[in-house]
């Protein structure tokens, strides 16, 4: 039998380990079902095949729940915090709100699990004082023992099918640092080294040219001048030696790098909702709502941000 859920209060977050579709339903049913009893706004963030398990599931009472598709608002993890977790909770901030979130299945690869595992422990930064719960499941069944290890260091408590316990190897700050790793880059790259006096419209240019040249439709291209523009304008505002954009296609992706010595300090940078009245500061935040992926590796020695665009689905 699932143990009953403690009352909630606070910020809550926990890994919710399953091993099978019945201990899946019978940890998040009465999660949802005990929250609209008590007056709590509830969203479900999941993949498309738990979307509709949990909706058969639900009954009538999915009328009351913001059901999404994890693989559609969450397929750039870096859309997660601002675009689904933080759009929900801020828009019910006068008491306690519970979410389920679930950005890591059977099916993401392995460029896109880095940013992922970072994600899932910034979620204790951008959360942190809120009076909310936020579930994240993970399939034993189907993710290899790194995944579970680092849910461990990721969430603070844990939940299986018997029992909740605090978890002995919470340490989000060191999987952030554990997957600030470089992309390594295809053989045929092409770049093109950007200084104060260059114009962005010629860095637009470039990179739509070689966006052409590997079969980018249209619409991915325009998407791939715009991400260019903010990440240059970015690096250009922040740092004083110009940058270096790189762009290459890859195992059915189109990756675009912009590197400066620069150093990101911020690591919720891109994932904060746009404040209100504020017109700055939303750069980031833009190529993460364009981007399929987005990637950070940042040093002493600098910073490159790489935006996948995925061609091929």
């Amino acid at each position: 039998m699932t143990p009953a859920t403690p009352p909630l209060a606070g910020f809550v977050h926990p890994a919710l380990f399953y091993g099978s579709d019945e201990e899946y339903l019978g940890t998040l049913v009465p999660f949802v079902t005990d929250g609209l009893a008590e007056g709590h706004p509830v969203a479900v963030a999941v993949p498309g095949a738990r979307l509709r398990l949990l909706r058969e599931a639900l009954g009538a009472d999915v009328e009351e729940v913001l059901m999404l598709d994890m693989e559609v608002a969450g397929r750039n993890p870096g859309r997660i915090i601002p675009t689904v977790l933080r759009r929900f909770a801020d828009a019910h901030r006068d008491g306690h709100v519970r979410i389920v979130g679930e950005p890591i299945w059977a099916g993401r690869t392995t460029t896109e699990y880095p940013a992922c595992a970072q994600h899932e422990a910034l979620i204790n930064v951008a959360f942190a004082g809120r009076d909310v719960t936020i579930v994240c499941p993970y399939d034993t069944r189907t993710l290899d023992d790194r995944v579970l290890t680092d849910a461990l260091a990721t969430h603070p408590t844990v939940w299986d099918a018997t029992r909740r316990r605090d978890s002995e190897h919470y340490d989000p700050y060191a999987v952030v640092d554990r997957y600030n790793q470089p992309v390594r880059a295809a053989a045929d790259v092409a770049v093109f080294p950007v200084t104060a006096t260059s114009r962005i419209r010629e860095v637009r240019r470039f990179v739509a040219e070689r966006a052409r040249e590997s079969g980018s439709p249209p619409e991915r291209t325009a998407d791939l001048e715009l991400i260019v523009t903010e990440l240059v304008t970015n690096s250009l505002r922040h740092t004083g030696g110009g940058c270096r954009v790189r762009i290459w296609r890859d195992e059915g992706h189109l990756v675009c790098a912009v590197e400066d010595d620069g150093h990101l300090a911020d690591p919720l940078a891109g994932r904060r909702p746009p404040e209100r009245g504020r017109h700055g500061g939303r750069g980031l935040l833009l190529v993460n709502q364009l981007a399929d992926l987005v990637r950070t590796h940042t040093s002493s020695h600098g910073t490159t941000m790489y935006a996948f665009l995925f061609l091929d689905g």
